[in-house]
């Protein structure tokens, strides 16, 4: 399954790129001012977790990215646990961005291996802090 990128996306590597398409990933590449982000979009959340099925997922890229992991990551609309109907630990707050208030999901990547990850990694990380959410 190929994914659909829309907008230019040739600052992101190669292997990042593939990656999305070889995962059938839609994604859409964006920037407000000097800051660089992709969303993920209408990613598919963890069953029966959040009262919604899917979201946007945005990744701010940082300007020294590979060598330098993405920090956090947001998600609109913003994703109510559906059990507890709050927020998750640490994903409360607004973050403002291409005209869009996102939700703050709290997460920072300690692991990164600069020359190994790329946005698999970070993906990756996002679904386990989804699935690990409360």
């Amino acid at each position: 399954m190929l994914a659909e990128i829309k907008s230019p996306c040739d600052w992101l590597p190669a292997r990042d790129l593939s990656y999305l398409a070889d995962n059938g990933i839609e994604a859409e590449c964006l920037s407000d001012g000097s800051q660089k982000a992709i969303v993920l979009k209408n990613f598919l959340l963890p069953a029966n977790k959040f009262k919604v099925a899917r979201a946007d997922i945005l990744v701010l890229i940082p300007p020294a990215y590979p060598d330098v992991p993405p920090d956090m990551f947001y998600a609109d609309p913003w994703l109510l646990l559906k059990d507890t109907e709050r927020y998750a630990t640490a994903a409360d707050q607004p973050h403002a961005f291409a005209g869009r208030n996102w939700q703050r999901w709290s997460r920072h990547n300690n692991e990164w291996r600069p020359g190994r990850d790329g946005l698999r990694s970070h993906i990756r990380r996002v679904r386990t802090a989804l699935e690990e959410a409360a």
